[in-house]
């Protein structure tokens, strides 16, 4: 098989999920724990759980690491999306990957619109691949990761997918 077509079976992903915040505990992420919850209810594994301050440096060498371990398919990071001086997603992360997904921006905000309306122009939701990892970039709200998810994560990670998914992209190591 070549290209991103879809497969019969269902292929179970190793997927991180790391949640960028500056306030965020394992005992008050919801968004981290909605998405972990959601990756697991699929069938795919929490290879990995990270919560990282929202500083350039930290969330760039956290998911450098992560992009650079072949047994993670996926990265999911929720949070540091949006305009304050605090979110350093954007600025951390974009040099990190070798070719982007524009269309996760452009479609998450589509979706997001019908929920917040014209609020969704502040977010600055993104993906990209770098080796052979697809990393999907929302923030941090567990709405947002609710729509993400949904809305095109859950089914652009399901080998199953038609017209097409990442997953063969994805797992070709």
């Amino acid at each position: 098989m070549s290209g991103n077509k879809p497969l019969q079976e269902f292929v179970p992903l190793q997927i991180a999920v790391v949640t960028v915040s500056d306030t965020r505990t394992e005992e008050n992420d919801t968004s981290g724990q909605y998405l972990i919850d959601s990756l697991k209810g699929e069938g795919h594994i929490l290879n990995q759980k990270h919560i990282c301050k929202d500083d350039v440096d930290d969330l760039k060498s956290l998911v450098k690491s992560l992009i650079e371990d072949d047994d993670i398919h996926a990265v999911l990071t929720t949070g540091g999306t949006g305009f304050t001086k605090r979110d350093n997603t954007v600025v951390a992360l974009t040099p990190l990957l070798e070719s982007k997904i524009d269309g996760f921006g452009e479609l998450f905000r589509q979706l997001s619109y019908t929920e917040i309306g014209s609020s969704t122009i502040q977010s600055r939701a993104f993906a990209g691949l770098s080796n052979n990892t697809v990393v999907f970039c929302m923030p941090g709200s567990t709405g947002a990761c609710k729509t993400a998810w949904e809305g095109i994560i859950r089914d652009q990670l399901d080998s199953r997918h038609r017209p097409c998914n990442f997953v063969d992209r994805i797992t070709a190591r």
